[in-house]
């Protein structure tokens, strides 16, 4: 929470001068549905959104866009330990990990990297100054949450 605070008060200013910028905080799913063993985690993450939330709405009449994405369960190498961790402690092979897993999952996939990085692009680009301040789920649907 504290390093990506500081790093937009650094850069904020210089943005507002130039009157155009982008700002993309990669969260976590957890600030909508905290995960029960990962209190400290939640905590940070929640205090975070909530900064954005004030400052996103300060900025924004200067050009300064500021978002949050959080990430479900992407075919990552943290994916791989994460099942393979499953692996180790249920004595189930990693395909069978993964499925357990996807089943999980509304899209019954993992995300990938291009998608996320299509998701960033976007809240980086022109086409995106009037979403402020927002938490953008990219997670196939996994956490149910009508707001």
């Amino acid at each position: 929470m504290l390093t990506p605070i500081a790093l937009m008060q650094a850069v904020l200013p210089g943005m507002m001068a130039r009157g155009w910028g982008r700002v993309v905080n990669i969260t976590s799913g957890s600030v909508k549905s905290p995960i029960p063993q990962l209190g400290l985690s939640n905590t940070a993450r929640a205090g975070l959104t909530g900064f954005v939330a004030g400052t996103a709405r300060q900025v924004a009449a200067q050009g300064v866009i500021i978002n949050n994405l959080l990430p479900g369960i992407h075919d990552t190498d943290r994916a791989t330990a994460l099942d393979l961790a499953v692996v180790k402690s249920e004595g189930l092979s990693l395909d069978e990990a993964r499925a357990r897993r996807e089943a999980t999952i509304p899209a019954r996939r993992y995300g990938t990297p291009a998608e996320f990085g299509a998701t960033c692009a976007f809240l980086c680009s022109q086409h995106a100054g009037f979403i402020v301040g927002q938490n953008i789920l990219i997670d196939g649907g996994a956490i149910a949450a009508t707001i």
